[in-house]
Formats: structure tokens, C-alpha cells, sequence
């Protein structure tokens, strides 16, 4: 993928962000770190202290069990939420013209739900991996082999 001088790649999970620059041109891309965001959210496990609702009915063995929230999921729904309320923020401030999305499936499908008008139309790309653990001369190669 060719990036061109001043185009943010952001490269997300369901729990932390990094905003990276290419301060090189097309052919020769040069990210570096501009911003980041980290939210604590615990395992599933961590976010109830109880077990899952029951209830009597009329069927067979006369219980019933509500399905317990994933409140570990709901946090990372809400992150993206986030994200992409900033990144439509940073595009009203004009901070940039085009932006790469890097995220994992479940995340770029959350922001993509939630992308913002002037997002949309300043991006550039999106790429279904998680890379948010990798070094950016890694994310570097990525972009450039897509």
C-alpha cells in the first residue's frame, strides 16, 4: 500500500490505539508514533461477582438460565466507539487528510459501525489484522506488503 507524506495509519485492538505518521513519501514510508491510548479492561470473569440468572419455567427439568453480559466485550465495543469518535475529532480539527485502520476482524467491524462522515472520507484503507503488539518497522513492512 503506498502512503502518501502526512497519512496516519492507526492500528487498534479492542483496547488500545496507536496513531502512527508517514513523514516520508509513496515510496518510502516512515511511520512514526504521534499518539496512543490504553484502556485497563479485565477478563469477563473479573467484571461480575455473580453467577448467571435463573428462573423456574414449565419445561423439561424446570429451570431456566439467563445468559450472563460479557461486560469484557462490551468494554471493547465501547473503545471503539471511542476511537472512532476521536478520529472524526481529530478529522473536524483537520490533523489529517488520509488514515490507514489497522485492526483485528471484530474491532475494524466496531469502527466501521462507527465511523463518522468525515472519517469516511478521508480513508485511505483498512487492514484486517491485529498488529498492536508489534514493533512499528514491523507495521512499516505490513502496510507496505498490502
Amino acid at each position: 500500500m503506498k502512503l502518501e507524506h502526512g497519512t496516519w495509519v492507526v492500528v487498534a485492538d479492542g483496547q488500545k490505539y496507536l496513531l502512527l505518521r508517514n513523514n516520508l513519501d509513496s515510496k518510502f514510508i516512515d511511520l512514526r508514533v504521534i499518539g496512543s491510548e490504553e484502556i485497563e479492561n479485565p477478563p469477563a470473569h473479573e467484571h461480575s461477582s455473580d453467577r448467571s440468572g435463573r428462573m423456574h419455567d414449565a419445561g423439561p427439568g424446570g429451570k431456566s438460565v439467563w445468559a450472563e453480559t460479557d461486560w469484557h466485550q462490551i468494554e471493547k465495543e465501547r473503545f471503539a466507539r471511542h476511537l472512532a469518535e476521536q478520529l472524526e475529532t481529530f478529522a473536524d480539527k483537520g490533523l489529517y487528510e488520509a488514515v490507514v485502520i489497522i485492526a483485528d476482524a471484530h474491532s475494524l467491524g466496531q469502527l466501521r459501525a462507527a465511523y463518522g462522515a468525515k472519517t469516511k472520507a478521508r480513508l485511505q484503507g483498512e487492514i484486517a489484522k491485529d498488529l498492536t503488539n508489534l514493533s512499528v518497522d514491523k507495521i512499516e513492512a505490513v502496510v507496505t506488503a498490502a
